[in-house]
């Protein structure tokens, strides 16, 4: 809706930032969906930019209505339809209905493999969205491998990013809560096991919850009602057969190929009846009219019906015809065809062509010849229709539809080839990663980066191998060379699982993995710390600083010295802090690497602002950022531009400070370094702050800590609570300022961080003035309940006797 406003306007994301007096990010932010919850004052402050009218106002306002009850979180939105849905009215008003109007709180269709169920679910989703106040989430369960993986899954579909494993389930029942919402489960038979017990615990804990699964099984979970999707149409002897859905299906997907099949609606007729109306296996036949007429088409299916209803040997009788359609076209492959299709299912998420060379020669680096083979028999493969290609930024990437890859992984079993395909997979994967591990500070690091994410099902999927198999080289060198990724794109929770269930693996390795070992170990404290886990950090970090001093690593050392510097210096031990990165420099410096040298420089600069030297911060700052920007490290210029915003705004020089916070945000989003984001926001919140311009500045804040709380850093989100408790006192929400000061502090007891001494006489200032404004016991009664309050709900506001009735206004 806003995105429509703002066009109807005439307006760039740019200009209507700067007419609202609000952030680039923050517009993008809600146009995409990353963002759902804007205050009454940001719809204000929209509203009069685009000089909108009352009833426009209002829907806009009734758009991002906030639920009563949790902060809302970025739903995956379910997929687009690649074409018209055709024959199906029926079925999409009868299920409509059956969610619609709440009949069943889990409605699961069932049916053959390729019936049409997800296209089936995709319209039913888009037919009742509009009955679910908080809208639709789209969980692809295909690309998961095992039961324990649903989960997270669902956890990653609705945007929550979790720092306790060991309760996945319950922190989603918390963050859906009284939520209206539509959960759609899809591809569900493989991982019943995971999908039933966390169904089953939402359904029971989140009361406006409604469940809509695809599965070839049922999930049995008491309240399930089932909807089987039957086949399409058929033609009858007694009516005109153009009028059949599955006749239309087929000369439509034909038709679309480039081959019309006019005046052959009897054979095409044929056709789908010999088919037995299976959607899948009707498209799988209309592809071949790019070789076969129809006629032949038809007698080629009357003459090897065997094989088409041959199916699987564990496949039930209505799934014989899908596989018999699969199996058809599987039959006109030639071997080198047929082994690459059945190795291909190895990947999830799709491939890329040196991915496809690898897996089939064995190499982790093919060659032109190698990978000339696999381009051919890829070629082969797509005009056959078993796989697709999708192309983006000049690159070609390949997929199969989630059936056609189930059966091609059932060729790949049946060869016994697939636990050699695995670990061709995983060692092509590895060195990805530790290729890319390489390039992630220096100029093409934002690429490096998108690279990674693109193959982030991939690279589950070879660690899920690992794991299984136990293949300890191979989970220690992925896990470890993937830590610094997990890092800039915030992967922080699932970054520290795979390393921890590496490093006990690695604990049966021989020697050979102790460079590996030490990598990981590094990884694994690094990623601890970012989440507060200040104990278990400095452990990882200090067997790591052992293990690389017994190898001689000098950069491993002065690399872990750093990380051990950021403990010290989030702990409020700045001199510990200052001598660790002094000894890092001296490493870094006896090894001529201008790298780690400037990241000294920075770190020094971090921990002299943060004890409040500003002078000295200054100093160490712009020589980091003067280096950062000569190596093309976004990251570290980044940090340097945060450092150098910071220390003027502390100083004074808000104008200043402004644009390098600025530039330090722009920069932080291009590559997806989402602490960047997070650190800019919060020092122009504080910046708008110290101009008086409130309502900016809790605009600022508010997408701070959302972003903070989601990553997992406690430490920097009570700061962001205390600076936000400083902006409500400034507006006469004392009760609440004393909340959030109470939240903030409850925080930094758990995790054993202190207050930064440069934040120190803010928050006394702020406190003696709440303190003076309240009496003693309702401060007490605020401050105790914000210490009370876990850290997802200390935004939704202070519930005390006098609060406002209003949480979105509390601020």
């Amino acid at each position: 809706m806003l995105r429509r406003h703002r066009r109807d306007a005439g307006l760039s994301q740019e200009k209507l930032a700067e007419l609202a007096g609000l952030s680039v990010d923050a517009i993008a932010a809600l146009e995409r969906g990353r963002r759902r919850a804007p205050r009454p004052h940001t719809l204000r402050l929209l509203g009069d930019a685009l000089r909108l009218g009352a009833p426009d106002r209002a829907q806009l306002t009734a758009a991002a209505r906030r639920d009563a009850d949790t902060t809302r979180s970025v739903l995956r939105l379910p997929p687009v339809a690649p074409n018209e849905l055709i024959g199906r009215s029926r079925e999409v008003e009868e299920a409509s209905r059956l969610i619609g109007e709440r009949a069943t709180r889990l409605l699961t269709m069932s049916g053959p493999a390729g019936v049409g169920k997800t296209r089936l679910a995709l319209a039913v989703a888009s037919q009742v969205a509009h009955r679910f106040e908080d809208g639709v989430c789209w969980v692809p369960l295909a690309p998961v491998l095992e039961p324990a993986a649903v989960t997270p899954a669902i956890a990653a579909a609705i945007g929550l990013h979790p720092v306790d494993g060991g309760r996945l389930t319950e922190e989603i029942a918390e963050q859906i809560g009284r939520r209206s919402l539509l959960l759609v489960l899809d591809n569900c038979v493989h991982v019943l096991a995971g999908a039933t017990g966390v169904v089953s615990t939402l359904l029971e804990c989140c009361p406006n919850l409604t469940v809509l699964a695809t599965s070839r099984e049922l999930m049995r979970v008491p309240g399930e009602r089932v909807y089987v999707v039957p086949p399409l149409t058929l033609p009858s002897d007694d009516e005109d057969s153009a009028g059949s859905p599955a006749v239309r299906l087929f000369v439509d997907r034909a038709t679309a190929r480039g081959f019309p099949p006019t005046g052959q609606l009897d054979q095409v007729a044929r056709v789908v009846s010999r088919l037995e109306g299976i959607p899948l296996a009707i498209e799988l036949a209309a592809a071949r009219t790019n070789v076969l007429t129809v006629e032949e088409l038809a007698a080629e299916l009357d003459s090897s019906f065997a094989i088409l209803a041959g199916g699987s040997s564990a496949a039930g009788s209505r799934q014989e015809s899908l596989f018999g359609a699969i199996g058809w076209s599987h039959a006109l492959l030639t071997p080198s065809e047929r082994d690459l299709f059945a190795r291909l299912s190895i990947f999830a998420g799709g491939w890329s062509l040196n991915a496809a060379a690898a897996v089939l020669s064995g190499r982790l680096v093919p060659g032109p010849l190698e990978r000339a083979t696999a381009l051919d028999l890829t070629s082969r493969l797509v005009d056959k229709s078993l796989i697709r290609v999708s192309r983006d930024r000049g690159i070609a990437r390949y997929d199969m539809l989630a059936v056609i890859r189930e059966f091609a992984a059932g060729q790949l079993a049946l060869a016994g080839s697939d636990e050699e395909t695995a670990r061709n997979h995983a060692g092509f994967y590895i060195a990805l990663a530790e290729e890319a591990e390489s390039h992630l500070r220096g100029p093409n690091q934002g690429d490096w980066l998108d690279r990674l994410d693109g193959e982030l099902d991939n690279l589950r999927a070879a660690m899920a191998w690992a794991f299984r198999a136990e293949a300890v080289t191979e989970a220690v060198r992925l896990a470890g060379g993937l830590w610094l990724f997990c890092y800039l794109r915030g992967h922080y929770a699932e970054g520290s699982e795979w390393l921890e269930r590496a490093l006990k693996l690695a604990d049966t390795g021989g020697p050979e993995l102790a460079p590996y070992k030490a990598k990981a170990c590094l990884g694994a404290g690094m990623l601890a710390f970012l989440q507060c886990e200040y104990d278990v950090a400095t452990a990882r970090l200090e067997s790591a600083l052992t293990q690389y001093k017994a190898l001689n690593d000098t950069a491993g050392t002065a690399l872990v010295m750093q990380r051990l510097g950021g403990v010290a210096r989030e702990r409020g031990d700045y001199v510990t802090a200052e001598n660790l990165h002094c000894q890092s420099y001296d490493l870094f410096e006896s090894l001529g690497d201008r790298s780690g040298m400037s990241w000294a420089h920075n770190q020094l600069g971090f921990v002299a602002w943060l004890r409040g030297d500003l002078e000295i911060a200054a100093r160490r700052c712009k020589r980091a950022r003067d280096s950062f920007r000569v190596l093309g490290d976004g990251e570290g210029l980044a940090w340097s531009l945060i450092s150098l915003g910071t220390i003027a705004q502390y100083g004074g020089e808000l104008a200043e400070a402004e644009e390098l916070l600025q530039e330090s945000l722009a920069l932080s989003q291009r590559l997806g370094y989402r602490e960047g984001v997070a650190w800019s926001l919060n020092q122009l919140g504080i910046v708008e702050r110290r101009r008086g311009l409130t309502e900016r500045a809790v605009h600022f804040l508010d997408e701070s800590l959302a972003e903070h709380r989601d990553l997992g850093d406690r430490w920097r989100s009570a700061s962001v609570l205390e600076e936000l408790a400083t902006v409500a006192q400034q507006r006469n929400r004392t009760e609440y300022a004393a909340f959030l000061l109470g939240a903030a502090d409850g925080i930094r007891e758990v995790i054993g961080a202190p207050v930064p001494e440069i934040e120190k006489a803010d928050l006394q200032s702020t406190k003696q003035a709440i303190e003076e404004a309240l009496d003693r016991r309702a401060f007490r009664a605020a401050w105790s309940a914000g210490r009370a309050a876990p850290l997802a709900a200390v935004a939704d506001g202070y519930p005390g006797p006098s609060a406002d009735a209003d949480r979105s206004t509390r601020l």
